[in-house]
């Protein structure tokens, strides 16, 4: 395929990092979008010499108009990837947080589309399984969720549950993500370019940017960090499974770049994960394939399934065959994870 003209907003995130290394390392030009002069920064460093790469600062991307200037480009831009999310729920003290944000910020790219870019051709959204799962608003009993399922959540439930910084990110997930296909519908014959929506659940493995220290970590590695190996021992109970989907950062990652390109994924959303992980099986893993683990790693039951055997599942048919995405092994997320995990931890001390 011929190289792509990208913008990349959330240019530094957890998943976006990623999105970014594979995108200059397949030779395309990308836009990195940041909020701030020092993220920029730290964008620039990790790739001093890349000749494809430049930046921009969008501090507010609710603002009316925040993506205008970021998306005028010579050559013009045939791609863009909105990856940015205001998921960082230490961070933020009140449900407003995340929905403006999260909904504002999407309708903003969509329009600025419209307004400025004229030559995009797909527009590549990142949204969540937590616009697709009911989290026990339904009965999920043996439920196989696939891309024809939303998450009922309502903007009244948030309302009423307004400590409830959880809800309300789905609900920002949600309805952002139909906020996007609103857009696509009443745009109709007229629109030039088309969507694809990516819906990963968990998303582990290792980090492509920059921690100084293990406070920094994002939402998915801490828990992992801190359920794991932070003031651990082998006597320790388990952390609970919790949403026991997930999928490798690098493959979700992958699945923007193969996105591009598919021409059967047009207007179409896609459930990617590669399956279900326990907290067994995690620590498992650790503990074989991560130098110092045994000492640390609670040990639980090793080789216990600890799943429930109705417990929910995920199909990820539509994006195997139509991306062509190949998941990595859950011994490769969670070692490369782990051994990251301790050099971070090393460094600080």
């Amino acid at each position: 395929m011929s190289p792509h003209r990208i913008l990349l907003t959330g240019a530094n995130g957890f998943v976006a990092s990623h999105i970014l290394a594979q995108l200059l390392s397949a030779s395309h030009s990308v836009r990195a979008v940041v909020r701030s002069a020092s993220k920029a920064s730290a964008v620039r460093a990790l790739h001093p010499s890349s000749p494809n790469l430049d930046v921009a600062i969008v501090p507010d991307m609710t603002a009316p108009g925040a993506f205008d200037t970021a998306l005028q480009s010579d050559p013009p831009f045939d791609i863009v990837m909105h990856t940015a999310s205001p998921f960082l729920m230490k961070a933020a003290d009140s449900t407003s947080h995340f929905l403006e944000p999260a909904i504002k910020g999407t309708t903003e790219v969509l329009e600025g589309v419209k307004r400025v870019a004229g030559g995009v051709r797909r527009i590549v959204l990142t949204s969540s399984f937590a616009a697709v799962g009911s989290f026990g608003l339904k009965d999920e009993r043996g439920k196989v969720y696939d891309e024809s399922d939303w998450d009922p959540v309502t903007l009244e439930m948030v309302e009423e549950n307004t400590a409830d910084k959880r809800l309300a990110y789905r609900a920002s997930k949600t309805f952002a993500e139909r906020a996007a296909w609103d857009v696509v519908e009443k745009g109709g014959q007229g629109l030039v370019w088309d969507l694809v929506v990516l819906n990963p659940p968990m998303i582990y493995g290792p980090l492509a940017h920059k921690v100084a220290k293990t406070e920094e970590l994002n939402e998915s590695t801490a828990r992992i960090y801190d359920g794991f190996l932070k003031d651990q021992s082998p006597e320790k109970e388990l952390p609970p499974n919790g949403l026991h989907l997930y999928v490798d950062v690098r493959d979700i990652a992958q699945a923007h770049v193969l996105a591009m390109d598919a021409p059967h994924a047009r207007n179409k959303r896609f459930f990617v994960s590669s399956g279900s992980v326990t907290s067994q099986q995690i620590a498992d893993i650790l503990r074989e394939k991560v130098p110092g683990a045994v000492e640390r790693v609670p040990k639980g039951t090793p080789g216990a399934n600890t799943l429930a055997a109705d417990a929910f599942k995920g199909n990820n048919t539509r994006v195997k065959e139509v991306l062509g995405l190949q998941f990595r092994s859950m011994e490769e997320t969670f070692s490369d994870l782990g051994r990251q995990l301790v050099e971070i931890e090393a460094s600080e001390q």
